[in-house]
């Protein structure tokens, strides 16, 4: 993988991350008797790859409880 390619990865994760934990913490303050959440985090690859999609497809899901 080239380190542009890794940069561009390692940027757009670093978004999800900064988004996701704004959205939780609004979730919390707009929701103040919860005192934990259980969160399923998913990724999907959504490329088209026409008549050729690789096998396995790359997905990744995490659970947890915060």
């Amino acid at each position: 993988m080239s380190s542009a390619r890794r940069d561009d990865l390692r940027a757009l994760l670093k978004n999800f991350g900064i988004q996701s934990d704004e959205a939780v913490i609004a979730h919390l303050a707009r929701n103040p008797r919860q005192e934990s959440l259980r969160l399923r985090l998913t990724l999907q690859d959504l490329t088209d790859y026409g008549t050729e999609p690789p096998t396995p497809p790359l997905e990744l899901t995490v659970e947890g409880e915060v």
